[in-house]
């Protein structure tokens, strides 16, 4: 027989699900099972979060770093634009419209630790350094790595990446529906799951309506620039759109963005050059939808925020972004650091962003890949010799 191979986001579902069905007749004797279980993953996650930014961020900038060409200068200068301008307007949308749809005071880490449902025992892993002290860490050998003349410890720090990726696809992410089952189990035996669920829909529907305007944005943006019609460009684009809902990566995706954003006239030398390099340094959608879901979660549990506050997180996380590995799941994977560092977030938190951002995983991945076409354009116009792009 045909083996099912589920998704990750089928099984997120699927254990949301059943967390919300075995909640509501389970005794407390099993449920405190999972919370020993979540507790030692979470224990894990704090662990390995300091890992994951020295292994994903020192080589992302190692390798953008060796190019020294002026097409990637500029190609990186407006992706990066592009990603703050993303952070920011979800920003500023959530202000706006959160504090009126989000119920204030739905304390996620006494959810968590509901009802004296203790775990049968916890094991303490102390991270080897701090999240501040692995991003430092990262920049300083990613930019030494990118001058240095030697391949020896560049080669050793891509096998470093190799093992954090490793670790993220093949651990990770597999227990992953197992923690959110736990957290949701909890929830539901505390009584506090459906005004969590109800803050889950209201997100996901807002965060939809703000892909679409960051889409007709940018394209609106390179339309200025080759004085075309911006909605008969992002039309011609919808082909790469569809097939990164399909696959949930932005590398699968590669060879479909590049036809489409040649059928939008951009020069083919452009297009090799610019689409490959966004597919990892572009990440619009993925950034919209973690700054809404975090500032979401604080509304919801009384935690203070300003724009200060948001605009460091921002400026951090569209960095950050940089070095999401090729998996689903990977950007949120990648900013787990600096959530709890720059904004507080507990275990619980992190699940839920988990859960939250995996939710809607398709729809930020077709935002990124879609806007990389719109970028391209603008590229093409501004020019570069081939010699620049072949750097």
């Amino acid at each position: 027989m045909k083996k099912i191979h589920l998704g990750l986001l089928p099984r997120i579902i699927i254990a949301i699900i059943l967390g919300i069905a075995f909640g509501s007749f389970l005794p407390a004797m099993p449920v405190r099972l999972f919370v020993t279980f979540n507790g030692l993953f979470s224990e894990f996650l704090n662990f390995i979060v300091p890992l994951i930014i020295v292994g994903l961020v020192t080589i992302a900038i190692a390798d953008i770093g060796r190019g020294a060409g002026r097409m990637l200068v500029i190609t990186t200068l407006i992706a990066y634009g592009a990603t703050l301008i993303s952070g920011f307007t979800s920003y500023l949308t959530g202000v706006t419209f959160f504090p009126s749809l989000i119920e204030v005071g739905v304390p996620l880490k006494e959810v968590s630790e509901a009802q004296g449902v203790v775990p049968y025992f916890s094991v303490e892993i102390p991270p080897l350094m701090g999240v501040m002290t692995a991003l430092v860490l990262a920049f300083v050998l990613g930019l030494g790595l990118a001058y240095l003349q030697s391949d020896a410890l560049k080669n050793a720090a891509r096998d470093f990446q190799d093992i954090i990726i490793k670790t993220i696809s093949a651990v990770i992410l597999p227990l992953l529906p197992i923690y959110i089952f736990g957290i949701f189990l909890n929830m539901t035996h505390s009584g506090q799951v459906f005004s969590i669920l109800l803050v889950f829909i209201k997100i996901i529907g807002i965060i939809f309506l703000l892909h679409i305007f960051i889409l007709v944005f940018q394209y609106c943006v390179a339309a200025l620039f080759v004085h075309r019609n911006p909605f008969k460009l992002l039309v011609k684009m919808l082909p790469a759109y569809f097939t990164a809902l399909g696959t949930q990566s932005s590398a699968a995706t590669i060879p479909v963005t590049l036809e489409q954003t040649k059928k939008n006239g951009v020069s083919p030398d452009v297009a090799g050059f610019v689409i490959p390099l966004c597919a990892t340094i572009h990440l619009s959608g993925s950034t919209l939808k973690i700054v809404a879901c975090a500032l979401a979660l604080m509304i919801m549990q009384g935690m203070p925020y300003d724009f200060p506050l948001f605009a460091g997180f921002i400026f951090m996380l569209a960095i950050t972004m940089v070095a999401a590995p090729g998996v689903p799941g990977g950007a949120i994977m990648a900013s787990l650091g600096i959530l709890q560092s720059m904004l507080g977030f507990d275990e619980s938190a992190q699940a839920l962003m988990i859960a939250l951002y995996i939710a809607m995983d398709s729809f930020g991945t077709a935002c990124n890949v879609t806007g990389d076409g719109a970028i391209a354009l603008i590229i093409d116009k501004i020019g570069g010799s081939k010699k620049e792009i072949a750097e």
